[in-house]
Parts: structure tokens; C-alpha cells; sequence
């Protein structure tokens, strides 16, 4: 997992986003940030973190200083890291901005408005803006067991039959609840809005990214990003990055879309997809802990926070009052529900503790 995890651009084709000519800068600060939390189990520090779970890298940054970074398992900065459904939040992040360039008229646009293939299905009758909050209503099984819905798309997806991926996510097609009525996490409502944005861009979402997110941000590293078998960016997962790329773009994300004296992503944009849009969304209701935006986890509390999560532990919290994030990609062999998993949110709350005042 380690090797497949920080080399997949070599073991599945992609499409490269290029790094700028002159990267944004991160200072890094004179001290190490020095962190003890508590659990169940007791009380420890961030290496015991590092020696208790699968990390391959961790890192804690405010404003623009790095305060912890630390990689194992012979990792380095150099490694690209895998992101799982972190990827979902970019593409998400993406769709707003073709929403401001006026690509994009409305998210409560049906999806088959951009790609007509789905015009008699489901998904293509449900608007961008359920989709955004997966909540499409359409029956779509993700268990992460190998056997279910989210295994039988990556294995259309990838087909050699070149089965375009309109055609795959169409093959779900039994809704049952109404659009806009309940949270229902499944992958492929993050791979139809990449299909709209595809559309609504006019070019591949690599290409999309590179141009308004990765040159501004100022990014050290390409990224790589999977695409299946007929040349689609896989928008709902399987995005390559630096750990310290993934901290700028949090970065970005904590300062409301801003970063590099620019704005980035339009900030109300920002503050829509982290802020809690119905009762059925909030934490403790969309799931037993988190809230749920646009393809974003909004954690419970006064303070507004969120996090973009993927299987096997890829994780990114933000603060946005405090401009702090943790980055953390991990080679957890339990897709979901390792009993002590739950340490990372322990440790998040305990970054916030002692550097968001």
C-alpha cells in the first residue's frame, strides 16, 4: 500500500497538472509545534501518534508557517499522495468556479443539461446542487467490501470495453427518495459533477484545475490526476499530490478561497459549501459525527470547521478562524472503521486547542 499509494501516476494512467514556474512560499516556523492528546486509551504526543497509527505524512500549518511535518515509511516531500475521495472537495471547488466564470448558470441546473447522455437517467434529472450535497436520492451501495455499487463503477470505469462514463454512472438508476431530502454518501454523484464540469469547462478538469487552481496557488509539484479508460478525470477520487500542495490548497480553503494574493476560489462559494445547508445535512444527522456541504465534512461545534476525507485514512481538517489545517495520508488496511481511527479527530482537536486562539 505504501508503494501504491505515493507512485499510482505510475500504475494507472493520468493526466498531469503542472506545477507553476515559481512556488508560493511557506516559511516554516523556529520551534516545532508540540501537541499531547487524550483518549480513552491515554494521554500522548504527536510522534506517539506517528508510532501508534499508518501515517505516511503529517503535516500542521497556520496562516503560511509550517509548524509539523513529518513523513514515514522511507516517504519524503517528494512523494505525491494519494487522496481518495479528498479529491471530491477539488472537483466540488471546481464547480464554483465555473458557477462565477458563468459557465456554469445555475446549481439548481439539472445535470443532463450539461451532459445529455444522462438526460433519461436518474442522475441526469437531478440538479447540480443535490448532487453537491449527495443527496440525489438515487440507490447506490458504497461498503467499500469489493462487491458493491462503488466497486462495480470503478470496474466499469475502467473497462476495456471503453464504456463511456456517462453510460457507467447511468447504470445506477433507481431512485429511491425524492432529490434534496436526505444525505446518501456515493462516489457517483461526485462523478457526475465531473462529467458537468467537463462540459462546462470545455476541457479536462487536470487542465481546469491547472489553469484556475494549481498556477495560482503556486504549488511546488505536479499533480497527477486518474482518468478511466475513455480519458475522464475520475472527479471522485484518485488525485496525486504533495503533502505540502495539499496544505496550500487547505490553506487556501481556511482563507475563505484566498491564498497568494489572489481569490482563488469565490469566497461565498467557500462559505456555502461549509456551512450547514439543511437539518438532514447537519453533523450527528448527515452521519453520527460529521455534517456534510459541498462534498465537504462539517464538524461538529460552534467553530466552523471541516474536513475532506478519503477511505484508508486521507484526511485534511481546516479552521478557518484560526487559518490552520492538518494534512494526514495514512495506509490504514481497513477501508473505514479501524477502531482507533478515531485518534485523528483527538488530535486535530487538541492541533486547535493549543494554536487557534
Amino acid at each position: 500500500m505504501v508503494g501504491s499509494y505515493t507512485h499510482f501516476d505510475q500504475r494507472v494512467a493520468q493526466h498531469v497538472v503542472a506545477k507553476p514556474a515559481k512556488p508560493s512560499l511557506l516559511r516554516r516556523a523556529a520551534e516545532e509545534a508540540s501537541v499531547t492528546f487524550t483518549t480513552a486509551a491515554g494521554t500522548f504526543s504527536l510522534g506517539d501518534y506517528l508510532d501508534r497509527h499508518p501515517a505516511t505524512g503529517l503535516l500542521i500549518a497556520r496562516g503560511d508557517t509550517i509548524l509539523f511535518e513529518h513523513y514515514r515509511y522511507a516517504r519524503t516531500d517528494a512523494d505525491r499522495f494519494l487522496s481518495q475521495s479528498m479529491a471530491k472537495t477539488v472537483t466540488a471547488m471546481l464547480i464554483g468556479i465555473a458557477v462565477e466564470e458563468g459557465r456554469i448558470r445555475s446549481i439548481d441546473q439539472l445535470a443532463a443539461d450539461y451532459v445529455p447522455a444522462l438526460a433519461a437517467s436518474e442522475y441526469g434529472k437531478t440538479s447540480i446542487r443535490d448532487l453537491l450535497h449527495m443527496a440525489s436520492g438515487v440507490a447506490f451501495v458504497e461498503t467499500y467490501d469489493g462487491n458493491d455499487d462503488s466497486a462495480r463503477m470503478g470496474r466499469l470505469l475502467f473497462a476495456r470495453t471503453n464504456t463511456s462514463s456517462a453510460a457507467v454512472v447511468a447504470s445506477f438508476d433507481t431512485r429511491d427518495a425524492p432529490p434534496g431530502t436526505r444525505f446518501h454518501y456515493a462516489g457517483a454523484e461526485t462523478e457526475v459533477l465531473g462529467l458537468v464540469l467537463r462540459q462546462a469547462a470545455g476541457m479536462p478538469l487536470a487542465s481546469y484545475l491547472e489553469d484556475r487552481i494549481w498556477r495560482k496557488l503556486g504549488a511546488e509539484a505536479d499533480a497527477s490526476w486518474t482518468i478511466d479508460t475513455t480519458g475522464q478525470e475520475t472527479g471522485h477520487c484518485c488525485l496525486s499530490v504533495t503533502l505540502r500542495d495539499w496544505a496550500r490548497f487547505a490553506l487556501m480553503l481556511a482563507h475563505d478561497g484566498a491564498w497568494n494574493g489572489q481569490q482563488i476560489v469565490p469566497r461565498q462559494w467557500v462559505l456555502d459549501a461549509t456551512t450547514v445547508a439543511a437539518p438532514w445535512l447537519a453533523p450527528g444527522v448527515a452521519s453520527k459525527f460529521y455534517g456534510y456541504g459541498y462534498q465537504l465534512w462539517l464538524l461538529p461545534g460552534d467553530r466552523r470547521q471541516f474536513a475532506l476525507l478519503g477511505i484508508h485514512g486521507q484526511a485534511i481538517f481546516v479552521d478557518p478562524g484560526a487559518h490552520l489545517v492538518m494534512v494526514h495520508t495514512a495506509v490504514r488496511v481497513k477501508p473505514t472503521g479501524d477502531p482507533i481511527a478515531g485518534e485523528v479527530v483527538a488530535l486535530w482537536r487538541a492541533v486547535v486547542r493549543r494554536y487557534g486562539g
